[in-house]
């Protein structure tokens, strides 16, 4: 039995709880389990046990073995002195605290199937661990659960943005910026593109923006995807130029174009194209967040940003120098959708929470019930278990889960893990 199960059995009352004894005889009822502790000491803190005819307020420590007690020296740590009860799965010691008190010990009783589950969940090697058992969890509790989980993720995104903000003085034009930035990556070069928007200030992407050239020779060259291209092209070598002034100008400095991937990728996902993209929209639209905050409806926000086109030279080249037939490279619908999810609403919702505006972030929040479940390998995967996904707010939800639970095996903190192991 790994250690922490049990105390996870004793934190959730997993146990037997009638007819309770300590290993010498004394009766036994527990009030109160405490609060773990995830710092050194006692595993819990603040329990309160009724032993014999005495209610006693304390600490509870936790072994496989008693003898582990020993084994940790606890039996000469006074950190351990207000250790009220020793529970564990086998007391083949007895043990005592450091002023030579015989401390009570308890050999927890409980569901062999507690026991087997957790094994089954953690060895497994299917993609989610409890594929074969969450059939049986009432859609009513994976409900419940998916609405926790899209909160978690909500403020996971948030305190993003507020690093940002505490490194830009609270500049919310600038945190946009970054945000719908990174979203341009669309997981393959989410993190160059952030490195990107991160090497460059809002400020000078402002006092550049009525030139789509110098636009574009900013971004181009800051990506450093300039810097090793061999191609003889008219317009590559005007952006070369253009970049060099404003390099010089600005003292800009480029981030390494080694971090840019550029394989197995789709054409219309190429960094270029991507790059050329943003461009286009902060050459359209200035000030976007206070745009985003003007109309934060679906039908405005996609009209906003699938208005984004390439410039001329794009729309007949994915990659420099080779031309192709003219072709429209607007941002799909799918994409927009996805900077919505990914950028918009957490952008809207930290806004919200900062202004104390509930509104907003109830707003936030609907526009995810608005937009279709995302389509990636992990709602693909959520699917196969026969979980239904609706929503962009359902795929949100499950994405948190499967990232910050399942890939961990983190299945003793999960509700469903939870139904699982105790059923």
């Amino acid at each position: 039995m790994r250690e922490f199960v049990l105390h996870y059995i004793w934190q959730h009352k997993l146990f037997v709880q009638h007819d309770l004894h300590t290993t010498d005889g004394q009766r036994i009822e527990v009030i109160d389990v405490g609060k773990p502790n995830t710092h050194a000491g006692p595993d819990f803190f603040n329990a309160k046990i009724r032993i014999g005819k005495t209610i006693w307020a304390g600490n509870v420590e936790i072994h496989n073995l008693a003898s582990d007690w020993n084994k940790h020296r606890h039996q000469q740590d006074r950190n351990y002195g207000n250790v009220i009860l020793h529970v564990v799965k086998k007391a083949d010691v007895p043990v005592f605290l450091a002023d030579g008190q015989k401390l009570p010990q308890l050999e927890l009783s409980y569901a062999a199937e507690i026991e087997t589950n957790y094994e089954m969940l953690v060895s497994g090697t299917k993609w989610i661990a409890c594929a074969d058992k969450i059939s049986g969890v009432p859609e009513i509790y994976i409900r419940a659960w998916k609405n926790a989980l899209l909160m978690e993720r909500m403020e996971q995104k948030v305190q993003e943005i507020k690093v940002l903000l505490q490194s830009g003085n609270n500049h919310w034009e600038e945190a946009c910026f970054v945000i719908v930035s990174k979203c341009f990556g669309f997981s393959v070069n989410n993190e160059a593109f952030l490195s990107l928007a991160k090497s460059i200030p809002l400020m000078l992407i402002l006092k550049n923006c009525r030139d789509v050239v110098q636009l574009e020779a900013m971004l181009f060259g800051q990506s450093g995807l300039l810097k090793d291209l061999t191609c003889q092209d008219d317009y590559i070598e005007k952006l070369r130029r253009e970049y060099t002034f404003l390099q010089q100008k600005y003292h800009l400095q480029p981030m390494d174009g080694k971090q840019w991937r550029l394989l197995r990728l789709r054409p219309d996902n190429f960094p270029y194209i991507r790059i050329a993209q943003l461009a286009s929209l902060f050459y359209k639209r200035q000030q976007l967040f206070s745009q985003l905050l003007n109309k934060p409806d679906i039908r405005s926000l996609m009209h906003l940003l699938d208005a984004v086109e390439v410039s001329e030279y794009w729309k007949s080249h994915y990659i420099p120098g080779e031309v192709h037939a003219p072709k429209s490279k607007k941002l799909g619908q799918e994409s927009v959708q996805g900077i919505i999810i990914n950028a918009v609403v957490p952008l809207l919702f930290c806004y919200g929470a900062h202004k104390e505006l509930q509104s907003l972030k109830d707003k936030a929040l609907q526009l995810l019930e608005e937009i279709p479940a995302e389509n990636n390998y992990i709602t693909r995967g959520w699917r196969e278990t026969g979980l239904t996904l609706e929503t962009a707010a359902d795929s949100q939800a499950l994405i948190c889960l499967y990232k910050r639970y399942c890939e961990a095996k983190n299945c003793l903190r999960c509700r469903i893990g939870h139904r699982v192991l105790t059923t």
